[in-house]
């Protein structure tokens, strides 16, 4: 009796084998959708952090959204940030950005109206007051401006361009702050590519043969003329060293900033090129002055027909605003005519506001063009 139960026990389980294996595998159900992982701290946006020009880490949790442009010099910092499409949104302050010969930034932002202008030497108060995530500063404003507000808890970033290589240091922590390297990229290769241009044709003149050349800066202050040179270090010296001549002020005992010079001083420099830079009022003008003086009438710079107006628009192109590439190429052209024969100075002038500030051909003959001024063709 137990073998029979055995062997009908071994008959069952042979069977539930057989068909097991029939019906192939089994599906196991899956749920609907999978479970959402919880945030991490990894999944939130990351921040980023940038060196300013004085060697200062800035780190932001995120992009600024509300940044100020402010203090002395202004439009060497907002001619620079607005190089940076889309910046106008960002930008909810600016000090004044006239020198006397017109606000550039109200011509190229649509929204300039809308933005709080604060005047140049401003407080740290007045600029608080407009909320900023984070204030752009010349570095010469870290005591007066820049502690103030870093003491108020706002991000403050210093610039420089105040030469060449500052000005494409300068221009890669702008893309760094905006998040827009590749712009960064862009405008400093426009930049190297016009400096290599000049240096290049002019690498072969010889020492000898580079003019003797001499940049005043003129101001009326007060009713009291004064004719200006600049240090070694600033940028318009280092203009006509890399445009192929010679400053003949350079060995001059020369101060930290802009140093005045008398006539008789202009008179022992005997240079072969004199170059005439007006801040506030145009320097055509100042030119047309001098050429009807009996002075510098004498001077071999006037007698040649040498003696030039340097271009300018709202600004002058001699300062380390944006234009200064401009007024390098200009100053090359004047030194070395020969070796820029093929120079179209207008072209340069309209690819420079369409690659920089996006000006379309009618933009520029609206808003530029009528208010250039200066020795240009």
């Amino acid at each position: 009796m137990l073998k029979v139960r055995g062997f009908r026990f071994v008959l069952i389980l042979t069977l539930v084998v057989l068909l097991a294996a029939c019906a192939g595998p089994v599906a196991v159900p899956m749920p609907t959708a999978m479970p959402t992982a919880a945030p991490t701290a990894a999944s939130k946006p990351a921040g980023f952090s940038l060196t300013d020009a004085l060697g200062r880490t800035v780190t932001f949790d995120k992009a600024p959204q509300r940044i100020a442009v402010v203090g002395r010099s202004v439009i060497l910092l907002a001619d620079a940030v607005y190089a940076f499409p889309n910046v106008s949104p960002r930008i909810v302050a600016l000090s004044k950005a006239n020198q006397g010969l017109g606000d550039f930034i109200s011509v190229i932002d649509p929204a300039y109206k809308g933005k709080t202008i604060l005047e140049v030497e401003t407080s740290a108060e007045a600029v608080a007051a407009t909320k900023p995530d984070a204030v752009i500063l010349k570095s010469m404003m870290a005591d007066k401006l820049g502690k103030p507000l870093e003491g108020l808890g706002i991000k403050v970033i210093y610039l420089d361009l105040e030469t060449p290589d500052q000005y494409q240091r300068d221009l890669a922590t702008l893309g760094q702050l905006f998040q827009d390297q590749a712009r960064a990229k862009q405008v400093t290769a426009f930049y190297q590519e016009h400096v290599d241009r000049i240096t290049k044709a002019v690498a072969d003149v010889k020492e000898d043969q580079k003019p003797r050349a001499l940049l005043l800066y003129y101001n009326d202050r007060d009713g009291k003329v004064a004719f200006n040179v600049a240090p070694k270090t600033y940028i318009q010296t280092l203009m006509v060293q890399i445009a192929g001549g010679r400053p003949a002020w350079k060995d001059a005992q020369l101060g930290q900033g802009w140093t005045v010079v008398n006539f008789e001083q202009i008179a022992t420099w005997d240079a072969d090129q004199i170059y005439i830079v007006a801040y506030t009022q145009s320097a055509g003008d100042v030119v047309e002055q001098l050429k009807a003086d009996p002075q510098w009438q004498a001077l071999r710079a006037t007698k040649q027909n040498k003696l030039y107006a340097f271009p300018a628009d709202y600004y002058s192109w001699d300062q380390a605003d944006s234009r200064w590439i401009l007024g390098l190429t200009w100053l090359a052209a004047k030194m070395h005519p020969d070796l820029f024969s093929d120079l179209d100075m207008e072209k340069e002038i309209t690819t420079f506001y369409g690659e920089l500030y996006r000006l379309d051909e009618t933009a520029y003959q609206k808003n530029v063009k009528p208010v250039l001024k200066g020795d240009l063709p």
